[in-house]
């Protein structure tokens, strides 16, 4: 048999509608309402994290728990070191993971958890700095931390206003304000976000270079100016970029000739039976140093509508191509 109340009305699409609208209203009015609350206590706290030799120790139970999983996993990703411990784990050896080097972000709406009530004279005793992430100002949690942060709500998004919802929503909001702050403090770019997410979209933008993606020696088409019409077709065939670079004998970049100067070649009906590469090139096109990111040369080849780009060294000298069948293979794009 399911657990599952039935339900004692038929249901009211419209009702559903007014009560997540309401929903919405009142979890947005508890995170604007934390605004006001900033003060110097949100200072102190960046400038404890900022200053930690160790590392930020997230605790929370229940709802406050997956929130405060959540907040570690920000601080960590963003340039601080951090961690979640469970307080009921804490409370049976989890406690020797904390060091007097760390910093404790204990979050808690009431600030009575018993089981991080009962931790924390510990933490005093080791002298371990903490920072409440509370709605009681007043309560166990605030009397014995260094710094409290207010995230107190009027009132839950709960009908009953028994269920953790505008609560733990602000709990969230604050977690993530201190992580901005702290990312900004220390100068945290884009980059230093992608080392920390490789596997992600972002990682593979950042970190892959053209170097990394591109088609190197024999595979990159190229011709001397002087080369018939027919050993153009023929290395363009064979290597499939649907371009060929003309260089001189230095390698250095002199044309490029694609499919779509083929096709308008032979509308304009061009014999071209006698012509050289030198004669229908594209003079001075547009390359790519092997040292940019692939995300750049898929930007560049938007920008100028083209589907692929020669790549050249530090001395100017062809040295590969990429089009963007490589660069949706490398997952750039």
């Amino acid at each position: 048999m399911s657990n599952t109340p039935a339900l004692e009305a038929p249901f009211d699409a419209d009702q559903a509608l007014r009560r997540a609208r309401e929903t919405l209203e009142i979890e947005a009015a508890a995170v604007l309402g934390l605004k006001s609350r900033l003060d110097d206590r949100f200072v102190q706290a960046v400038q404890l994290a900022l200053n930690l030799q160790g590392r930020v120790v997230v605790m929370g139970m229940g709802k406050s728990g997956h929130v405060g999983r959540k907040i570690a996993a920000t601080l960590a990703s963003t340039g601080t070191p951090a961690l979640f411990v469970h307080p009921a784990e804490a409370s049976h050896g989890d406690l020797g993971m904390i060091k007097e080097i760390d910093l404790v972000l204990a979050i808690s709406n009431s600030g009575e958890s018993a089981e991080l009530t009962a931790i924390l004279p510990v933490l005093k005793r080791q002298g371990v700095p903490l920072v409440a992430i509370t709605g009681g100002t007043k309560s166990t949690l605030a009397q014995h931390a260094t710094l409290v942060l207010d995230s107190g709500v009027e009132k839950e998004a709960c009908p009953l206003n028994l269920a953790p919802t505008a609560s733990t929503t602000a709990q969230l909001a604050m977690g993530d304000a201190l992580a901005v702050a702290l990312l900004d403090a220390r100068g945290f770019k884009a980059e230093d976000f992608a080392r920390s997410h490789p596997g992600g979209s972002l990682g593979r933008k950042l970190l892959t270079h053209v170097a990394d993606v591109m088609r190197t020696g024999d595979d990159v088409p190229s011709v001397s100016p002087e080369a018939p019409f027919s050993e153009l077709m023929r290395e363009m065939s064979r290597k499939g970029l649907g371009a060929s670079a003309v260089v001189d004998a230095d390698r250095r970049i002199l044309g490029i000739f694609t499919d779509g100067d083929l096709r308008r070649l032979i509308e304009r009906g061009v014999d071209l039976r006698d012509v050289r590469a030198r004669d229908v090139m594209h003079a001075n096109p547009h390359t790519i140093s092997s040292d940019a990111l692939a995300a750049e040369a898929a930007q560049r080849m938007e920008q100028k509508r083209i589907t692929s780009v020669l790549v050249v060294d530090a001395e100017g000298q062809l040295c590969g191509a990429i089009n963007t069948n490589d660069l949706l293979r490398a997952k750039v794009i």
